[in-house]
């Protein structure tokens, strides 16, 4: 659990990633709406402008992402009709900073703490939509490479730093033998 910014960011459970998209405005629905149904890092989706959003998928261009290399994830039905609801600008960022550029992290996490002090959530950071997302995928079957390629992770350690295992599942493991 994330406390005072140490630790790893909790993941979601479905209930709580619903309460927490129903009292968000509709920019940060969609803000942490692209980081949840893409994976991305909430840098990468602040960075992200009308010119990404080619056809079906979003470009995670190469000068935004952690590792420089850049991915495409293709826009699920659940994230267009989240576009849909929330609009997109014409022209410009997705989601533009008060005076220029884009909005600021620091922006974004204060709007997630708000909401979560509001619903009374606890140890959840901007990075629990990539990690509610990567682990949920993987517990639903997507294969570790398959996972990373969407992530963009440069390895797939790092990937299954992301990836919650509770202790149930490590039990269980061991009666497969």
């Amino acid at each position: 659990m994330k406390i005072q910014r140490n630790g790893q960011a909790s993941v979601l459970t479905d209930e709580q990633f619903q309460e927490l998209m129903s009292v968000f405005s509709l920019t940060d629905k969609l803000l942490f709406g692209i980081c949840y149904y893409t994976s991305c890092r909430i840098s990468e989706a602040l960075q992200l402008t009308k010119a990404d959003i080619v056809g079906d998928r979003i470009i995670f261009r190469a000068a935004i992402t952690k590792t420089k290399k850049t991915r495409e994830v293709k826009i699920s039905k659940k994230l267009g009709e989240l576009m849909i609801e929330c609009g997109l600008p014409k022209t410009g960022y997705l989601f533009p900073g008060r005076k220029s550029g884009h909005r600021t992290r620091q922006s974004a996490d204060s709007a997630l703490r708000k909401a979560c002090d509001y619903i009374g959530l606890k140890g959840f950071s901007t990075h629990s939509f990539r990690r509610t997302a990567l682990t949920k995928l993987y517990k639903a079957g997507v294969p570790l490479p398959t996972l990373q390629k969407r992530s963009g992770h440069a390895s797939s350690a790092s990937l299954a730093l992301y990836i919650d295992i509770d202790r149930e599942e490590v039990d269980a493991a061991g009666e497969l033998l």
